[in-house]
């Protein structure tokens, strides 16, 4: 073998077992996978987070809900280091996105609902150009586009794709290189029925292998079929904070408990 594709085959090994060593030392000592702790974000003079805390735990699909606006994407923003917090902390295992290693990629998938694949890709090539950055292979592309239904519209320009397929892009795109944490924000958008479906169980799937997802929506009747947990953000601060049974025990819905946490806030302000 030639010396700089030897010494490339060794710098990729060694990134990997840094990476799966890191995420199995901390995952045998915490349950707690993401923590936001006293998160406080303003632009200009709004208030956008304020004192947000919560956490997202191994095994268990968290959910931030709230309307377009209410903070949820710029809490995922900060948490992914895209943004910069005003104070508090926001940490994925224990530490920021940015110190996770030289392949944050394979602790962490994530998909936004901001993101803009090339539209003159195709969905394999969009996939390999990622795979290529951080050593998976052309199969491993290959087993995304199959897992997310997209492996028959692999070869087909992104420009051509359906809103629903383009979700589904992203999501093979968050799956790529195997992480343990999914981020996704807003991965319901554009999903028909079906694709609803599927990505409720697939999530339920991912996190019974002890794993973990947070994911914002704004579709509350469909969390509740999904998440473990859920986080409601009104105005920047958190309203609701709770797991899935005892939000529905005590309000039957998530959207009732969402509206009646705001008015129950908004009266104590008064």
């Amino acid at each position: 073998m030639h010396m700089h594709g030897w010494n490339l085959m060794v710098n990729l090994l060694v990134r990997a077992l840094v990476c799966q060593n890191f995420k199995r030392f901390y995952s045998s000592k915490e349950s707690k996978m993401i923590n936001i702790t006293n998160l406080n974000k303003t632009y200009d003079d709004k208030v956008v987070l304020s004192n947000i805390t919560f956490h997202a735990n191994k095994g268990e699909i968290t959910g931030l809900i709230g309307p377009n606006g209410s903070g949820k994407s710029t809490l995922i923003k900060i948490l992914l280091g895209l943004e910069s917090a005003d104070s508090g902390k926001a940490t994925i295992l224990g530490t920021t996105y940015s110190e996770l290693g030289a392949e944050p990629i394979s602790i962490v998938g994530t998909f936004l609902d901001s993101y803009q694949p090339y539209p003159s890709r195709t969905g394999y090539e969009q996939l390999r150009w990622i795979a290529l950055s951080c050593g998976l292979s052309k199969q491993r592309c290959i087993e995304c586009l199959e897992i997310v239904g997209l492996k028959d519209v692999g070869k087909k320009k992104i420009k051509d794709y359906s809103l629903g397929m383009k979700q589904r892009l992203g999501l093979a795109t968050a799956i790529l290189a195997d992480p343990d944490i999914l981020i996704l924000d807003e991965p319901i958008n554009g999903l028909d029925p079906e694709g609803i479906r599927w990505l409720r169980e697939f999530l339920k799937d991912f996190v019974k292998q002890g794993k973990t997802v947070l994911l914002t929506s704004h579709y509350m009747s469909e969390l509740e079929l999904t998440v473990d947990r859920v986080v409601g953000i009104s105005n920047g601060h958190v309203v609701l904070n709770d797991k899935r049974e005892q939000v529905l025990k005590q309000y039957d819905s998530f959207e009732n408990a969402y509206f009646s946490s705001v008015h129950e806030r908004s009266s104590v302000k008064c």
